[in-house]
């Protein structure tokens, strides 16, 4: 998914939509690390998409919360 809509799709979610949507991307990323770490995972660089996608909602969540 490209930045754009994705950005597009998390500003119109409900904060508790983002909270369950980080949660899941932090697990995903916690078992990506797990197979880095045993040379398992062969596309790293999901690592930092996956570091973005977060970030990205931790933006938006802290602008809805804001308000």
């Amino acid at each position: 998914m490209k930045s754009k809509a994705f950005m597009n799709d998390i500003k119109e979610k409900s904060p508790k939509e983002l909270v369950a949507m980080r949660k899941k991307l932090k697990d995903e990323l916690f078992t990506l690390k797990m197979k880095n770490a045993i040379r398992g995972l062969k596309e790293t660089h999901l690592l930092g998409a996956l570091r973005i996608k977060i970030a990205r909602i931790n933006t938006v969540l802290t602008s809805k919360t804001a308000k």
